[in-house]
């Protein structure tokens, strides 16, 4: 099994799939790694030699940020768009969506499960 950044590669797929099981590398990105290293995308993960995979490991290295340095980066702009105040780090500080998406209804994937205020119209309704 080939091992490239800390990630296992499954060996039953074809190289320019099995590449994107890698954070930060996506099917064009892919091809580009293994048009660089000169491997065929059609090949198989299982078939690549151990050559190969140092072929494809070189070129991911020197070419491309990937995995721990990748989020930790991203976690980073994140984090700093939180500490100077920034609408988008508002945003982000409250758990809302970021990119102008409406609220009113949807975005539950931002916001969690429905938390239902229980109590409002009883409370109303004796005074």
């Amino acid at each position: 099994m080939a091992r490239i950044s800390g990630v296992d590669l499954p060996k039953g797929k074809r190289a320019e799939y099995g590449l994107t099981y890698i954070y930060g590398i996506g099917h064009a990105s892919a091809l580009d790694i293994l048009d660089k290293a000169g491997i065929d995308p059609a090949r198989h993960i299982g078939e690549l030699s151990d050559e190969e995979v140092a072929r494809i490991r070189q070129v991911i290295t020197s070419d491309y940020k990937v995995e721990g340095s990748l989020r930790s980066e991203n976690q980073m702009n994140i984090k700093r768009l939180m500490d100077i105040g920034s609408y988008r780090g508002l945003r982000h500080r409250k758990g809302l969506p970021v990119r102008g998406q409406r609220t009113r209804t949807n975005s539950r994937t931002r916001k969690g499960k429905r938390r239902t205020v229980a109590g409002r119209k009883k409370a109303a309704a004796k005074k």
